[in-house]
């Protein structure tokens, strides 16, 4: 064979280098925000146009990629809830009711901009695919599709700090385009055992113009759970674990 010709077939059959990877740049931020497997605590805030606030401190326990327990322990009114995810499932227990009462993603149990799936978020990997990626001077912007009908936003615009592998902000779209919320990611902090991350994330919507949620996270480190924590059965039980 012509040796130009042989070094022509082998450049055509090797991949571009220079590729962008988006599903392991996706995975890699997943695990940069949070292990797999974490306990940490978050305080809620959401801010009304009049400068009025209302605060709620929650006690988070994640399991693999798509378990989550979330135990209020503040305000007074919210103690003692417990909010369950189990994949697209989500259930909210109240001691006064007894029983866990199905809920869905694009509700919030606290009334704020932050819905119950950013509430109880669990890996990006693991709702959404990558459509594309793009590499731009400082940052990696990938474009996300829901895997399924039940995640709460049909696509997602992500900014990732190139260096970091971190999100800087994200905006969350509706199935018709509609944007229905902007995330922001604040304040890199260190939190010990290889978790650097943002300490504060911050949202905004233009479906409701003049109100901010913030959510302020705190004590993050690596736990490993019992399967029997993220069951049904287990939520009356969930606060006993915090005394």
């Amino acid at each position: 064979m012509n040796r130009l010709l042989w070094l022509m077939l082998c450049f055509v059959a090797l991949p571009a280098a220079a590729a962008i990877d988006g599903t392991q740049i996706l995975q890699k931020v997943d695990r940069n925000l949070e292990p797999e497997s974490y306990e940490a605590y978050r305080k809620l805030i959401d801010i009304q146009p009049d400068g009025n606030k209302k605060e709620y401190v929650l006690y988070t326990m994640k399991k693999g990629r798509d378990k989550v327990v979330a135990l209020f322990l503040s305000p007074p009114s919210d103690k003692g809830r417990v909010t369950l995810r189990i994949g697209d499932n989500m259930w909210l227990y109240i001691r006064d009711v007894g029983r866990p009462i199905r809920i869905t993603s694009l509700q919030s149990v606290t009334g704020s901009i932050f819905n119950n799936a950013d509430i109880l978020r669990i890996d990006y990997s693991a709702e959404y695919s990558v459509e594309a990626a793009e590499e731009q001077k400082d940052i990696f912007l990938l474009s996300l599709k829901a895997k399924t009908g039940e995640v709460a936003y049909d696509r997602l615009k992500m900014w990732v700090d190139r260096q970091l592998l971190l999100p800087v902000t994200i905006e969350a779209y509706a199935a018709s385009g509609l944007l229905l919320k902007t995330l922001h990611f604040k304040d890199i902090k260190d939190f010990g055992g290889g978790i650097k991350r943002p300490a504060t994330l911050e949202t905004d919507s233009p479906l409701y113009k003049g109100y901010k949620s913030v959510m302020l996270w705190s004590g993050i480190k690596k736990a490993n759970f019992p399967d029997e924590y993220f069951t049904l059965n287990y939520l009356p039980r969930i606060e006993e674990l915090r005394k």
